[in-house]
């Protein structure tokens, strides 16, 4: 059996963190190492435990959600975050996902569909829920160039990690081996000057580029 997804919770508000804890130290695959009250404390957990994903609530006293994911990527931190957040808070969740963060998930969302979204994040998918894109197409100008030139192929494999796929899944899809899926990622990052395939997906968002 694979290790446990290794996860960090990190919210303000305790009873939110124990109800989290309850029903995520039921599912076989997941396992909560760690608890954290604030972005300051997020930070230095997340340095510490080294977890897989860390579910991240925006709003906290002083350092905020948003804010506590950049310092974790500036230090290059791997783990992957989800943020929760509510319907009305996209203003907030936006700068979230542009900052980094692997996705979303409503504070109210369903536990069976909590694990999965930590399960799908741990897995390199991007959750990219349809208020948050159109969000992010609301928000952005549009450019007058064409921008960074892609192959046709580069294009088809952007339009896949938008659409939240695997490189094993691209793959798959566009019947190719998973190194040369990864060889099209390295190259979509180093010709869009992106640091990973979260910023891609959102790229391709704001570019109208889609797998389906």
């Amino acid at each position: 059996m694979a290790d446990p997804i290794r996860v960090l919770l990190v919210d303000d508000h305790q009873v939110v963190r124990r109800g989290l804890r309850t029903f995520l130290e039921i599912q076989e695959d997941i396992e909560v190492v760690g608890e954290a009250a604030d972005g300051d404390e997020g930070i230095a957990r997340a340095e510490e435990l080294r977890p897989d994903v860390v579910l991240m609530d925006v709003k906290m006293p002083g350092t905020d959600g948003v804010e506590a994911l950049r310092v974790l990527r500036q230090r290059g931190n791997p783990a992957r975050v989800l943020i929760v957040t509510s319907f009305t808070e996209q203003r907030t969740v936006v700068p979230a996902l542009r900052a980094g963060a692997a996705g979303y998930v409503y504070k109210d969302v369903d536990p069976d569909a909590l694990a999965g979204a930590i399960r799908s994040v741990h897995a390199g998918h991007v959750l990219l829920q349809p208020e948050v894109a159109g969000a992010l197409l609301a928000g952005e100008h549009t450019s007058g160039g064409r921008g960074p030139s892609l192959t046709e192929r580069e294009r088809e494999v952007l339009g896949l990690i938008a659409d939240g796929r695997s490189n094993r899944e691209i793959a798959r899809a566009l019947v190719l081996s998973e190194k040369t899926v990864k060889t099209h990622v390295s190259n979509i990052l180093m010709k869009l000057d992106l640091a990973d395939r979260t910023q891609a997906a959102l790229w391709a968002v704001r570019h109208g580029i889609t797998g389906s």
